[in-house]
Order: structure tokens, then sequence, then C-alpha cells
């Protein structure tokens, strides 16, 4: 067993194989170690996210390794089977790849029984092990923008179905109508770890209708008569519902989500009186507009830009940010493009009627799952205010918002698989900028440099959990930044991570900004 630093909330443990790390997880579920906030499970790793509060990782690492590794995780097991039309694009290159035709390769797929090992990529993803040991197959070279629900494919050992549609690497050999991911149901996730698994071929049955795309939203909130609410003139280029995240949901592969800046959103519920975690909008580069019905204490937070009011006469002048603003029936207010920073939170007091999502509000962008985003015409019902409900004194504007005109530094925390680059390329990590392109978003900051990061190690990373704040490199080198709405699990190494108390500042870089790390002294990467 190895426990390797991956940020200053996040170690990876490190171990022989899918019994130990199923045993392992098993013992922490039983008895939990204190401190710890989540268990990301994947082939031969698991991700352990902790409070530093409460645990050092030291400490953690200590009490781990004190873990046997044969326990089992007692639950009812369920019994599946998955019925499935063999007409994979890829299913042909498969055979080519193991020296067998299609027909051997369905019937191999078709032959075993497979386990729910873990869970992650997407909601619903389930890794399935235990088919038959010749189906080892490598990821494509080049991952696909978009696969299909219902797309049955192979990676490594593993088996798996692709519950909606998303980009993936994975050798696609067949397609089924069975709904992976349904919030209808009681637990969403059709598949659990544990459950048992058996894939049936009716590629000669009548072709069914094609998969429809799982509803994974919550119904927009309505508005009541007499209560105060928001007419949304404008809506910008994105604007979503976001609060501290959707965390406790790694088993069914769903990652925690949230606002980008946590301590924006903190500040903004602080100022007009809310619980710190209440939903507030996250509106990415301004062009917001609304208009007040009724009256309302509302505060703006996070970017540095506009904001103006325009009374009902049209009267108009600016206003501050960071403090809490009154607001009179008919009263519009506007965001403008910000000049440092780019996400801003606009806080109500009171909060907002929107319904959770499996405990939240969040909007997750990759797993489609939360509220649906903020469009021009929506009426945003305002909850009333909470008896005791004082706002908050006005507050500095944050320091150091992040803009194009200069270089954005990032301190590091080097691992977990930092071992797997040349020394080279872990010092270029350090030592060149990287520009943030424009395909960033809130899954993460795809970065470009003039140098590419090259890799020792070659060999395929079975995947494993990654947090918020991971710098992962995929084949060309050009390295991605995760951020709020990354995947639960990936394939690609992790040179570094984004230290936590820069993540907020890295929610607020923006596109064409030039970035820089810094790794932080004394914590290279090294085994705890």
């Amino acid at each position: 067993m190895r426990v390797l630093s991956v940020n200053l909330n996040a170690v990876l443990v490190e171990l022989d194989d899918l019994a130990q790390t199923l045993a392992l997880l098993a013992s922490l579920r039983a008895e939990p170690i204190a401190g710890i906030e989540e268990l990301v499970p994947a082939a031969r790793t698991i991700l352990i996210t902790f409070r530093p509060a409460a645990v050092s990782a030291a400490e953690l690492a200590r009490q781990v390794r004190l873990r046997p590794l044969d326990a089992r995780e007692t639950r009812v097991d369920k019994r599946i089977e998955i019925p499935v039309r063999y007409t994979g694009e890829d299913l042909a290159e498969v055979a080519g790849l193991l020296g067998i035709t299609p027909d051997e390769v369905v019937r191999r797929h078709t032959g075993s029984d497979y386990k729910v090992a873990f869970t992650g990529f997407a909601p619903g993803f389930a890794y399935l092990a235990g088919g038959h040991p010749s189906l080892n197959v490598p990821r494509r070279a080049v991952p696909r923008t978009r696969i299909p629900a219902g797309a049955v494919g192979l990676a490594g050992s593993f088996s798996g179905v692709y519950p909606q549609a998303s980009p993936g690497g994975w050798q696609i050999i067949g397609v089924t109508d069975a709904p992976m991911w349904d919030l209808s149901r009681e637990t969403p996730a059709l598949l659990q770890p544990g459950d048992t698994v058996r894939f049936v071929d009716v590629t000669a049955s009548r072709a069914a209708l094609p998969v429809a795309e799982q509803v994974v939203a919550a119904p927009p909130p309505a508005f009541v008569e007499g209560s105060s609410a928001f007419e949304v003139r404008a809506a910008g280029l994105q604007a979503l519902w976001q609060d501290r995240g959707r965390h406790g949901q790694a088993k069914q592969g769903v990652s925690a989500s949230g606002a980008m800046d946590q301590r924006a959103l903190q500040a903004a519920n602080r100022l007009v009186g809310n619980a710190s975690d209440t939903a507030c909008i996250e509106i990415a580069y301004g062009g917001f507009q609304f208009t007040c019905r009724g009256e309302a204490v509302v505060a703006v937070t996070g970017a540095d830009g506009p904001l103006t009011l325009t009374r009902a006469d049209g009267a108009q002048w600016p206003l501050p940010r960071c403090q809490p603003v009154a607001l009179a029936d008919g009263d519009t207010v506007t965001l403008g493009e910000p000049v440092a920073g780019i996400r801003s939170y606009l806080a109500v007091r009171g909060g907002f009627a929107i319904a959770p999502v499996l405990g939240s509000c969040a909007t997750d962008t990759l797993a489609r799952i939360g509220p649906p985003a903020i469009a021009t015409g929506d009426v945003l019902p305002v909850r009333a205010v909470a008896s005791g409900a004082v706002v908050g004194a006005p507050e500095a504007a944050p320091a150091g918002l992040p803009t194009v005109q200069e270089e954005v530094v990032l301190d590091i925390v080097l691992g977990p698989r930092t071992d797997w680059f040349t020394d080279d390329a872990v010092e270029r990590l350090c030592s060149q900028p990287w520009l943030v392109t424009p395909q960033s978003n809130r899954v993460g900051i795809r970065l470009a440099g003039e140098q590419p990061l090259v890799r020792a190690d070659s060999s395929e990373l079975p995947s494993e959990g990654t947090a918020r704040g991971s710098i992962q490199v995929p084949p060309s080198g050009q390295p991605v930044l995760f951020l709020a709405d990354h995947p639960l699990t990936g394939g690609y190494p992790v040179i570094a991570s984004v230290a936590t108390h820069h993540l907020d500042r890295a929610g607020q870089i923006p596109v064409n900004a030039r970035v820089r790390f810094q790794p932080m002294a004394g914590l290279g990467p090294i085994e705890l």
C-alpha cells in the first residue's frame, strides 16, 4: 500500500489490485476515520478527501495502513440483465485487437457475470469487472467528442455503459436502451457497487427506439402572486444556480459541483443574512439584468465590474459590490462585463425558491444534474425572509482578482503521478506560462503551452479518482486543470494539483489569461 499526496485536503491510496481496493473501501465505510469527507474508489486506488482541521495527512495515512485488506462490504446484491444490440462502431476493431471474430467478442462479452466494482466518470457510470479475461483492450488513442447514451464499451479489463451522451475514450461494441440513470427512481443509479450484471445479446431482435436523455433537472421555480421575484431581462453568457455543492454522492458517480468561487458565494449570503450554503446565481462574464418585483435586499460579490441600478422612473446610478443593497418594486439591476475575475454571485435576502436535486441546488454542467440554467424571461421567486435574518456589514472587495493583463500565479502541490513525467516536464510545468484557451469552462481550464509535457511512463493508467484542482495531462501534453464540474475519475495521470487556497482564484481566471504554477515549498510529490 502506498499513500500519495494529492492536495492539502486529499490523498491517493494505491493498492495491489481491485480486491484490495474493495476491501479497504469496505473497512473505511464500516468504521470511518474521523475527518474523512469523501471516498472515490477506482481500479487500484482510493481517493480520500479529508478535513485538515480534523486529521492531518500523515495521521490519516498511518490509520489507513492499519486497516486489514480482507474486509468485505455486506449488502443485498441485485442481479441485473442488460439487453445489448452489438452494433458498436468499434466491434470489428476490438475483434482485430484480440485476434478473434466479432461474433466471438459478443459470445465472450455475454458469457460471464460481471460485478459492479465502483462508479465514476459520470452519474450512473459503473465500472464492471469479472468478464472474460481475454476482453482486455486499451482505450482509443483519440477520445470521441460524443458517445451516445446507452453505448456499451470496453476499456482495459472493464466493461461499462454510458448513462448519457458525453465525450469518452472507451471502445464501443454495442448499445442498450436500459436507462442507467433516472432521477425518478429512489436510487437514480441502476447499478450499485456489488451488483451482479449480465449482458444479453438482442442484436437480432426488433430495434427499439433510441434511449431518451434522462431528465436530471429540477422543475423551474413557481412564482406565487404577492411574493417578491426577479424578472430576468437578460441572462448573459451563463447564469447558473450554485450553492456549496452536492457532497456525499460519489457512490452514485456524482461529483460535488457547486460554486466556482466558494468564498464569494459565502460572502454574498453573509451580506444578505442567509445561511452560507444558500443557493445564489453564479453569473459568468456579466451581461445579466433583472427587474425586481416587490422589495428585496441583494448583494453581488465575486468578479469586479460595473453594477448599475435603474429606477422605474428612469433614474440611474452605480451600485456598490460587496455590500447589501435594498431594491424597490420596479428597480432594474444590470451587471456589466467584469474588469477583473469572471464570475459574480447574486444573493437575495431569504434565498431563491428553487428545488434541490440530490440535496443541492448546484447545476452540474458535465453531469447535467440540478436546476436548468437561468434564461431570459425567467421569473425567479424569492423566499419569505426567515425570522432573525440580519444583513451583514459591507466587506472589502477581494484583492488580486485575475485579469488578462497580468500572469496569474497559482500554488500547486506536486503528485500523485509526477513520476510518470520526465524531469524536464516537471520543470517545464512550473517554468513556462500557460495560456487559458477558449475551450475552458466549469469542468476545467484547458491550457496551452509552448512546450508540451512529456511522459516518462507511456503505459495506460487505470482509472483513478480526480480531485478539484487536479492538473491532468492527456496524450497531447497540454494540461487540463479540473474545476467544480470535473468527472470523479479519469484515465490520464495527474502531475500536480492547484492548492486548495487558490481554487477560488482558479475559478475566476478569464480566457486568454496566462497562468504560471508555483510549487509549494516542502510539498513535493511524496509518499506519506
